[in-house]
């Protein structure tokens, strides 16, 4: 798919996939339209054309698939995160600790 279609037209493509409209011309322009937005023509085109090959169902059964894994993944980095932050507080406390036991020799 073009890199310069802008997301708007996807999901307005999802939109219709999902209502189990045609994805054509029109009804993308209706969905682009009833969001308020001036539809570009040239940019829904694009789009038509290149979900020609597309079977939506199958990209989104892979999107389902690989959402769960960078979920993980995040949960993952937030942890490793919020470790390095415990460990930092207790490297002060111990700096603290270690401060005040110079001070009684």
């Amino acid at each position: 798919m073009q890199s310069w279609v802008k997301m708007e037209y996807v999901y307005a493509a999802l939109i219709l996939h999902k209502l189990g409209k045609e994805i054509n011309e029109e009804n993308v322009s209706k969905v682009i339209s009833a969001a308020g937005v001036e539809p570009n023509q040239s940019k829904i085109k694009a789009l038509i054309a290149a979900l020609e090959e597309v079977n939506i169902d199958e990209a989104l059964k892979t999107v389902t698939i690989v959402a769960p894994t960078v979920a993980e993944s995040t949960k993952s980095v937030e942890k490793k995160e919020e470790a390095k932050k415990e460990e930092k507080e207790e490297a002060k406390q111990e700096e603290a600790v270690e401060g005040l036991a110079s001070l009684f020799g």
